[in-house]
């Protein structure tokens, strides 16, 4: 019996695989992929990228054209544009992944339990999930950063303390589902606790799932904090992020319109790199939305 258990629910980790294996036969999820690689090794050796500090202030060389000291010329102050946009990736992809993590546990935790056991604890959990709801989660992490203080830190904080409860609704939904298949039935008849079987056959088998709502919310998280560093509740100049490059370069969008340009362009390819890669998994580990 034990071991029947063990090869339902190893059935799921085997199709990820294969999967995974056949993802890029799509084209569009083959070039999100390439893309996400192209950008995590960017932020990744940034330090060595770099062909400036992305801090040096140089007024005398400022507004220069591209050359091979300055690959894409130079801000108001004469900074490198070219190093501040790589740093300005390694910085996005960072607060993005420490607001993914946060968020995630919290929605994982509560998603898991209140689905799992039911009950009044689902009672509670989706009681304080609704109120949350009930606020737009742009506008709630907007008056909690003006209430702590700007600064990326205290953005991390608000992003992470709102953006969570729909994907703990939506790994509720999944949990719920899961736990009456047959695979978890068994493994109560061999007498696994509930941790055990919350770990070892539900968290394992929605775990491809999972992974694929993060993938999505990649894109929407990176622009969410540049949007709030560009009204100045997130990174604070001088901060290499692309954001403040927005924020810095706006008063010279006339005479100077590259000075916006090049950080709004890597703010849409990365967003455009991880929603393809992240549609191309959903088709295939969700079937196209199952639990939107």
């Amino acid at each position: 019996m034990e071991s029947t258990v063990i090869k339902q629910s190893n059935k799921n980790g085997d199709r990820f695989i294969s999967k995974i294996l056949n993802i890029f036969k799509d084209k569009r999820t083959s070039v999100g992929a390439i893309m996400v690689v192209v950008i995590c090794a960017i932020a990744i050796f940034a330090p060595i990228i770099a062909p400036n500090n992305p801090l040096d202030v140089n007024i005398s060389q400022k507004f220069q054209g591209p050359s091979s000291r300055y690959w894409l010329g130079t801000d108001n102050l004469g900074r490198c544009i070219a190093s501040r946009l790589i740093w300005g990736t390694r910085a996005s992809i960072l607060y993005t992944s420490f607001i993914l993590i946060i968020m995630m546990f919290i929605g994982i935790s509560i998603g898991l339990i209140s689905g799992y056991f039911g009950g009044k604890i689902d009672h509670i959990f989706m009681s304080i999930t609704n109120v949350f709801m009930g606020f737009p989660s742009a506008v709630l992490a907007l008056a909690i950063t003006g209430i702590l203080g700007p600064s990326i830190k205290n953005l991390i904080i608000a992003m992470s303390s709102v953006w969570w409860t729909s994907y703990a609704r939506i790994i509720r939904a999944m949990v719920m589902e899961t736990k009456q298949k047959d695979f978890v039935q068994a493994a109560y008849a061999t007498g696994c606790n509930h941790f055990q079987v919350i770990v070892k056959h539900i968290l394992k088998n929605i775990s491809s799932s999972i992974i694929v709502l993060a993938t999505l919310e990649v894109g929407n998280i990176i622009l969410a904090i540049a949007s709030y560093s560009f009204i100045g509740l997130g990174a604070q100049p001088p901060s290499p992020e692309w954001g403040v490059m927005l924020n810095d370069g706006k008063a010279y969008i006339q005479t100077q319109p590259h000075l916006i340009f090049y950080p709004g362009i890597c703010i849409a390819a990365t967003v455009i790199a991880f929603n393809l890669l992240g549609e191309g998994l959903n088709g295939k580990f969700i079937g196209g939305g199952k639990y939107e």
